[in-house]
């Protein structure tokens, strides 16, 4: 169904997730952008999303502060929070509203709670859904990237590619280069083996095997990381035989961006970071702890090499990759 343009003016976007979640949607709201140049387009999201709209602020406008609600695991639910938002959001009158969080099971009753003029997005058969025309069968396939253009191209939207972005800026650059790492673009491979759930974790000494591989052909090692992932990146350190430069909790997320666009490899789990070595082309190893490469990881498999670690336990077939990709 196409939406009428002249009517919308002012969109909300509804995804209250993390850093990797957020950059699958981007391709989708370039789209959206596209479509709608002179709309308002605000994000409804977790706390840290406003970061997020302030570095994608060619696509995005506004933020606000989502509190949670019942049965979203990502943040705890505080009833007295909630009506606040509500009010907040209400009072924007927004023409339209896009759910873009998943498949509408929990959250579509909520979205009609907005008062938007029109509202959009995914469902699935047995749970409510506004009967507008403007609600797709939520498609539990393919990639988290493709996902969400077919939601656009559903509203009438057409597609503006699949590339991922991270922009960065000369704050990011400055955050970088105030830390004196001694490294040049190209000489080093960053390895971030933390995740943000123990399931999703690969094991510590298998990082620090790549990582030593990678020094013995020349490259310094950056390890990267949050401050609550030290103990991790000591993990992975203590099995190395080689040195390494440990950036954990010092760098910000856009100095973490520089490190990965300058890198000659990245070497991860299926996190964020993944990510954005799609958005640089920078070549990884990603393994995927979570059963779902075929929606997570880069789509580009030419620089990019996902391992489901799930399906193939196989750390030689591992080093192997890592052996092809560092020359």
């Amino acid at each position: 169904m196409k939406l009428p343009v002249n009517e919308i003016k002012s969109i909300a976007i509804f995804r209250a997730l993390q850093l990797g979640d957020m950059l699958c949607i981007i391709p989708a709201v370039r789209a959206l952008r596209n479509a709608y140049p002179q709309a308002s387009i605000t994000l409804l999201g977790l706390p840290w999303g406003k970061s997020f709209t302030e570095r994608f602020d060619h696509y995005f406008d506004d933020f606000i502060h989502f509190p949670g609600y019942p049965g979203l695991p990502e943040q705890p639910f505080d009833a007295r929070d909630f009506p606040p938002f509500l009010q907040e959001v209400q009072s924007r009158n927004f023409d339209l509203v896009i759910q873009m969080q998943g498949n509408g099971s929990v959250i579509n009753p909520m979205m009609e709670l907005f008062g938007a003029r029109h509202t959009a997005g995914y469902t699935i058969e047995g749970h409510y859904a506004p009967n507008n025309g403007l609600f797709m069968t939520y498609p539990d396939f393919g990639h988290e990237i493709e996902r969400h253009i077919r939601l656009m191209e559903f509203l009438g939207i057409e597609p503006q590619g699949k590339e991922l972005e991270f922009p960065l800026n000369e704050n990011d650059e400055q955050a970088l280069e105030n830390l004196k790492l001694n490294i040049e673009p190209g000489d080093y491979v960053c390895v971030h083996p933390g995740s943000r759930g123990a399931w999703r974790q690969w094991p510590v000494q298998y990082f620090a095997a790549l990582a030593d591989h990678c020094a013995e052909q020349g490259y310094k090692v950056v390890i990267t990381g949050t401050k609550e992932e030290a103990t991790i990146i000591d993990d992975v350190i203590s099995h190395m035989r080689h040195d390494c430069i440990n950036t954990a909790g010092q760098t910000s997320m856009g100095a973490v961006g520089v490190l990965i666009r300058d890198a000659a490899l990245l070497i991860s789990n299926c996190t964020g970071v993944s990510h954005m070595s799609s958005a640089f082309k920078t070549p990884s190893i990603v393994i995927s702890m979570d059963g779902e490469p075929y929606r997570w990881g880069p789509l580009d498999t030419r620089i990019h090499r996902t391992i489901d670690w799930l399906q193939s336990p196989d750390f030689h077939a591992v080093f192997r990759e890592t052996v092809e990709m560092v020359v």
